[in-house]
């Protein structure tokens, strides 16, 4: 047999049922998954797989195709049907085309496996069918948090009710820009990642704002380096979602520096890279800006993480975001225990080029932040108050609300509706938007 990839199991093992009529594959099953800490119950046939999943939680189900009475795609049928939660995945040993079509359609199998098959890869494939599991989970969890404690916001004391109707109102005018924009950027996919990237954000704290200043510094910078366009766009987008591997971590560890971290809390920080890289791994036009978010820990000297990569084993993209992130980091207080100045963020970058850093990397970017941006050729902006808007206009810059969450995206064409709609908002908040557009432009 090939060598088997072992893996750390959490606290409480996941379930395994297998459903086979030949006993010896229920054995070999057995014999490979049981070292690796999982419960595990085998049946042989559909009907008692059904009567075990009945009576006990199941996690995943790998289920043969061919077996008597009821065949493996009507057995995952009946599993989906009562168990949606359970990922399934179909073992097949002979080539059936229909009936795995069957199976995908009627049991939506999350994998198919040939027999014979690989242990390390069908272990993998387990390892990766719970691995989306528990994050479907912990979504619907969050889910769950963020809807009961709106909901006990509500059933706070008759003195707030007034902040209540101020935010109601507020989540209406934003809605209101939402409804508005989607009409005419509904194709536009770098707002829809801008949008995603809110989810770090909308945590509060010194993150706002922190993903699209990465994501800022980390595309001009990629443009001085002469980066092919196709490669700018992912070093943007990796900017943009670089802590999406964060979105599980507690409050705690999210606001607490990184350098404040005790060993135990650093080891489950770091992994984050990781995780950010598989939250992405079905999206097939993320997967270079997932390496990007996977490697941007990274350090030159090869003393980062997660794989201890040296100099330009490193990503190019991955080796920009490294210092976009960290100069953004320093300054807002999550890399160290206190906050750099602008120029102190400056002068630690310089000193740590060659190490953590690429030195030409710094270069370009230390030059960049004491010159003019390259990106700014094609016009100048202007910042206007709303008053002075006009149909017509070309957004410079993100808009965002005064917290910090993305109202519009930067090149939005105004129209007289969001004039009316970016007026209305700060009347309700009492405070003017920072609004920039471009010269020239209405």
């Amino acid at each position: 047999m090939n060598e088997i990839v072992t893996e750390e199991q959490p606290a409480e093992p996941a379930t395994l049922l297998f459903v086979d009529d030949e006993a010896n594959i229920l054995s070999s099953l057995k014999r490979l998954f049981r070292p690796l800490g999982y419960r595990i119950f085998t049946a042989g046939g559909g009907a008692e797989g059904l009567e075990i999943m009945a009576r006990e939680r199941v996690d995943l189900v790998i289920s043969d195709m061919r077996m008597p009475e009821m065949n493996g795609a009507q057995f995952l049928e009946q599993v989906r049907a009562k168990w949606p939660d359970a990922m399934r995945i179909l073992l097949t040993g002979y080539a059936d085309v229909t009936s795995t079509i069957d199976a995908i359609n009627k049991g939506e199998i999350y994998r198919y496996v040939s027999k014979p098959w690989d242990d390390n890869d069908i272990v993998l494939v387990v390892h990766h069918a719970l691995e989306l599991k528990n994050l479907e989970q912990e979504k619907k969890r969050l889910e769950v948090l963020t809807a009961r404690q709106n909901e006990e916001l509500k059933d706070l004391n008759a003195n707030l009710e007034a902040k209540v109707r101020e935010r109601t109102e507020e989540v209406r005018q934003t809605m209101g820009f939402l409804e508005v924009a989607n009409k005419q950027l509904k194709d536009s996919y770098l707002t829809t990642l801008k949008v995603f990237s809110n989810l770090m954000e909308l945590r509060e704290g010194a993150m706002a704002g922190h993903s699209r200043r990465v994501a800022d510094h980390a595309r001009r910078l990629a443009q001085r380096l002469g980066m092919p366009d196709g490669e700018v766009q992912d070093v943007m987008f990796a900017g943009l979602l670089h802590d999406i591997g964060k979105i599980g971590l507690s409050d705690r560890l999210l606001h607490k520096p990184f350098s404040a971290l005790t060993t135990e809390e650093r080891t489950e920080v770091i992994r984050h890279p990781v995780t950010g890289q598989a939250a992405l791994m079905a999206l097939e036009n993320m997967k270079d800006a997932a390496k990007l978010i996977r490697s941007h820990h990274e350090r030159f000297d090869g003393l980062g993480y997660p794989d201890g990569l040296v100099g330009i084993a490193i990503p190019r993209g991955a080796r920009i975001l490294a210092v976009a992130n960290d100069y953004d980091a320093l300054q807002i207080g999550t890399a160290m225990s206190k906050n750099l100045t602008e120029t102190e963020a400056r002068e630690y970058l310089l000193e740590s080029r060659g190490k953590r850093y690429d030195p030409k990397v710094v270069d370009v970017f230390l030059e960049m932040l004491g010159g003019t941006d390259a990106s700014s050729a094609a016009g100048v902006e202007v910042k206007l108050p709303s008053s002075a808007l006009r149909r017509g206009m070309v957004l410079a810059r993100d808009l965002t609300s005064p917290d910090g969450l993305l109202l519009l995206s930067r090149d939005y064409l105004i129209d007289d509706a969001m004039i009316e709609q970016i007026r209305n908002f700060e009347q309700t908040e009492a405070r003017p938007l920072q609004i920039y557009v471009r010269a020239g432009k209405g």
